[in-house]
């Protein structure tokens, strides 16, 4: 294949174009979905949510063995390539701490907050490094579908889920006494409100030149509901609130992660953690095509002790 995502995590199963013959054989139903864009490529059109699932369904069957996926309408449909990414970056960073070999097996254990209908951080974290996974919500209906997910791949061995009964609290009440983990991931809402996440689906419309005044285009290409996509405060409130509730969990966490969108809330965050006392901090920057991301990561342990936590699991 022609490699045309050069930012991608070179452990990353989706570098160069999309095999779409494999995944059609994968995934019969993709061929009805599938056109070929302006640059003579074979595509979908990524304005339709129902050609977004069938190609997200397709990935995952063709890629990672998952035979079973869906979620219900109007929920988020992530891109795959992008989720990898927060995966493998995380896997380098226990890395760091385990002598420089990515820790591996079922002795990782990941907190997915915020795991969603589509489930997929668990999905990818198991099927590329055999963790198990705990996966959060605070929607009752997400968490349903994720765990029909999860029992249809007969992967409730390796995946579980809990509902953050408090949806006022991110973390507050959700670990259990003595329970230990190795990373939290989380990939909090982007907007502040309802008209932010319009506005900014209508530039990414414009950016995609995707506008069409004769074409009635969903608001949001991936879907999503109200709590995965905004909240009071947006980005920066959240990933604020998740700093500050982890200090309660600072012993039964080796890091703390989340996704960060808008580079101009990283010193906010990075104020945040200094006075919470995080005795190592990272900003790991990922970049998705022509999108350019990052995630922070925290840890109250130092480094001979972060050393110790992954070399007591190996």
């Amino acid at each position: 294949m022609t490699p045309n995502k050069p930012t991608l995590h070179p452990r990353n199963r989706h570098q160069g174009r999309y095999d779409f013959p494999a995944l059609i054989k994968a995934h019969p139903d993709l061929a009805r979905f599938t056109i070929i864009n302006p640059y003579g490529n074979p595509s979908i059109d990524f304005a339709n949510p129902e050609a977004v699932r069938v190609f997200n369904r397709a990935l995952l069957k063709a890629q990672y063995g998952i035979a079973h996926w869906d979620i219900p309408a109007d929920y988020l449909c992530p891109p795959i390539p992008g989720r990898a990414d927060y995966i493998h970056v995380l896997a380098d960073l226990l890395g760091e701490d385990n002598a420089g070999e990515v820790p591996r097996g079922a002795q990782v254990r990941a907190l997915d907050i915020g795991v969603g209908a589509n489930c997929i951080y668990p999905l990818l974290g198991h099927s590329d490094y055999r963790w198990r996974f705990v996966g959060t919500d605070i929607d009752a209906v997400a968490l349903a579908s994720a765990n029909a997910i999860v029992q249809a791949n007969k992967l409730d061995k390796a995946i579980s889920l809990r509902l953050q009964a408090q949806p006022r609290h991110i973390l507050s009440g959700l670990l259990q006494d003595g329970e230990r983990f190795e990373v939290t991931l989380c990939n909090p809402p982007f907007h502040a409100s309802r008209e932010e996440a319009t506005r900014g689906s209508q530039r990414k419309w414009k950016n995609l030149g995707k506008q069409d005044p004769k074409r009635k285009l969903p608001v949001l290409n991936f879907g999503g509901q109200n709590n995965e996509l905004w909240c009071e405060g947006g980005e920066i409130r959240f990933v604020t609130q998740l700093v500050n509730e982890s200090v309660q969990y600072a012993q039964q966490v080796l890091w703390f992660s989340s996704l960060v969108s808008k580079a101009s809330n990283l010193p906010a965050i990075e104020a945040a953690l200094k006075k919470v006392g995080a005795k190592a901090l990272r900003t790991l920057e990922m970049g998705q095509g022509q999108k350019q991301s990052r995630l922070v990561a925290w840890s109250f342990h130092d480094d001979e002790a972060r050393t110790a936590w992954l070399s007591v699991r190996r």
